[in-house]
C-alpha cells in the first residue's frame, strides 16, 4: 500500500512540476509583457509624483521610459486596451497629442467603454481646444458611476486651469 501510495505521490508531483514548467515556457512572451507593462505604470507613477513637485523635465524622461516599455510589451499583447491607454497617456505627456489620440482611438476600438481611455482622450481633447468631443467622452461615461465621469467633468468646467 505505502509503494502505490509512493507511486501515486511521485507521478503526481512530477506531472505538476512539468506542467508548471510547460505554462511558463509557453507564456513567456505574454508575462514577460505583463512584466513590461507593470514595470511601466510604475514608471508612470513616479512620473505623476514629479509632476506635482514640478519637476517636468524629470516627469517627461520617466513618461519616455515608460512608453519605450510599453511599446515592447504592446508587442507581446496587442489586444490589450490597457497598454494602449498607457501609451496614449505616455505620448500625451510627452506633448505629443496627435500620437496620443491614435493610441487612445485603437484602445477604444478594442473596449469602447474603457473608463480610463475615456477620460483621457476627453482630457486630451480639451488640452487641444475640441470641447464638444470631450463632452462626448463625457457622455460615454455618464453611467459608469466611476471617478474618471467626475474627474473629466471636472476639467471640462474649469478648462484650462488644470494640468492634465
Amino acid at each position: 500500500m505505502k509503494k502505490i501510495l509512493i507511486i501515486v505521490l511521485s507521478l503526481f508531483f512530477s506531472s505538476t512540476l512539468m506542467a508548471a514548467g510547460s505554462d511558463s515556457n509557453s507564456g513567456s512572451s505574454s508575462s514577460m509583457g505583463d512584466t513590461l507593462y507593470e514595470d511601466a505604470v510604475k514608471l508612470v507613477k513616479r512620473a505623476g509624483k514629479l509632476e506635482k513637485k514640478d519637476k517636468t523635465d524629470k516627469a517627461k524622461k520617466l513618461y519616455a521610459q515608460a512608453f519605450n516599455k510599453l511599446e515592447k510589451a504592446y508587442k507581446s499583447d496587442k489586444k490589450n486596451p490597457d497598454i494602449l491607454n498607457y501609451m496614449g497617456f505616455t505620448t500625451r505627456k510627452t506633448g505629443n497629442f496627435e500620437k496620443a489620440e491614435k493610441f487612445y482611438l485603437e484602445g477604444l476600438s478594442l473596449k469602447p467603454n474603457h473608463n480610463g481611455i475615456n477620460e483621457y482622450l476627453g482630457e486630451l481633447y480639451v488640452q487641444t481646444n475640441r470641447i464638444d468631443k470631450a463632452n462626448e467622452r463625457l457622455e460615454v461615461l455618464k453611467s459608469c458611476n466611476c471617478k474618471e465621469y467626475s474627474e473629466l467633468e471636472l476639467i471640462i468646467k474649469t478648462k484650462g486651469s488644470k494640468v492634465y
